[in-house]
């Protein structure tokens, strides 16, 4: 069988979980990469270096490279030009369009849905209040243009035989946005890169990019109020608000190596973080060091803590239930009152669940058994 792996775009600043998926795809899958844009294969750093990528018109578009989003009404006709018909299985890993590549009756296609596409869906309003785009007669027009990628997004998701979702926050996103059932997989994280500490410093940490919908400055303002020393990391729009807003005891380093993150992570009294994520990399990151997580109480987070004043014996954090400076501090105060309570050996277990290994296992299963049942309809 020939397979295709279709993506987003491969730049050297898209190193999120999408793209931890399609790199321990292409570890079990012998499959051709495709994508609307790609500056990996030509960057001698990348995994993807040399390798023969497919691309789009969009790759020879001025600032390609810094990113297609600017391109948005474009996405929806780039992806449908990518011709696949010589494959027999088409392997998705969509978090905006790459789902809705154009495949031929008799060809399988399995998606691996990150979230729908959230400036259309759940950030429309974020996006217009953010943007200067998003008032007067461009936001007008704006508003028109994602009407247009709603209707083709649903389009599309008829377009795929099978869906993964990375979280079981994401499958409902799914179902609501394209009434479609979705099997659960969960991300593969490289936990393997953390050191364990069980001796933790007296400080508090948040890795993040630094852009609204993260609520950085939600974080930023508790301790502010509270006093206890935190670490910011993270690159963004945001960085210069946030160090002016930050007291003597917030830190904000802006961005870091790698390694740096690393060793901030297993050496945080806890890492604390205020988005609503569909799954949350960072959070699963945190606990493979034994770093306990104060977390906001929704999306993928309820899948991957559990919240010691439920789970006395084997808790890995806690929730605040609302994004407010007032409920995370008051989730920061419960914490320290409970901060010796916590078992760094069994917040390392409970990341052990989402290795790289168990994805692979489970992916590569799914995708025998829809293999299976599409030849037994054909």
């Amino acid at each position: 069988m020939k397979y295709a792996l279709v993506h987003e775009w491969l730049t050297p600043n898209a190193t999120g979980g999408s793209e931890l998926v399609v790199r321990e795809i292409l570890k079990s899958v012998d499959a051709d990469l495709y994508a609307l844009i790609d500056f990996e294969s030509t960057n001698p750093h990348s995994y993807l270096f040399g390798r023969r990528i497919g691309t789009t018109f969009l790759q020879h578009f001025p600032l390609a490279s810094k990113g297609v989003q600017k391109y948005l009404p474009l996405l929806p006709l780039a992806i449908e030009q990518l011709d696949l018909r010589d494959y027999d299985v088409i392997l998705s890993s969509s978090h905006a369009v790459a789902k809705g590549v154009l495949t031929r009756p008799q060809q399988l296609h399995i998606c691996y849905c990150h979230t729908p596409m959230r400036y259309a869906w759940d950030l429309t309003f974020d996006y217009l209040n953010s943007s200067a785009m998003g008032r007067g007669l461009p936001g007008s027009i704006t508003r028109y243009l994602l009407h247009r990628l709603r209707q083709w997004d649903v389009i599309s998701a008829n377009r795929v035989d099978y869906f993964i979702a990375n979280s079981r926050h994401t499958a409902r996103r799914i179902w609501r946005c394209y009434r479609r059932e979705a099997q659960v997989i969960y991300p593969p994280v490289h936990t393997e890169r953390f050191s364990f500490q069980a001796q933790k410093s007296d400080f508090y940490l948040t890795v993040s990019r630094l852009v609204s919908y993260k609520q950085v400055t939600l974080i930023v303002e508790a301790f502010n109020q509270l006093g206890y020393p935190l670490v910011v990391i993270g690159d963004g729009p945001q960085l210069q608000a946030l160090r002016h807003l930050a007291k003597p005891n917030v830190q904000v380093l802006g961005f870091c190596s790698d390694r740096v993150v690393e060793e901030y992570m297993a050496q945080a009294k806890a890492f604390v973080y205020a988005a609503c994520e569909d799954f949350g990399i960072a959070l699963v990151e945190a606990q493979a060091c034994g770093t306990p997580v104060i977390a906001y109480g929704a999306g993928g987070a309820l899948e991957t803590v559990q919240d010691i004043r439920k789970h006395p014996d084997k808790g890995t954090g806690l929730f605040f239930l609302d994004q407010s400076p007032q409920a995370l501090m008051e989730a920061v105060e419960a914490f320290e009152a409970r901060s010796t309570a916590f078992s760094p050996e069994q917040i390392q277990l409970n990341a052990a669940q989402f290795a790289p290994t168990v994805f692979s296992d489970r992916y590569l299963t799914f995708l025998d058994g829809c293999y299976g049942d599409h030849l037994s309809r054909c």
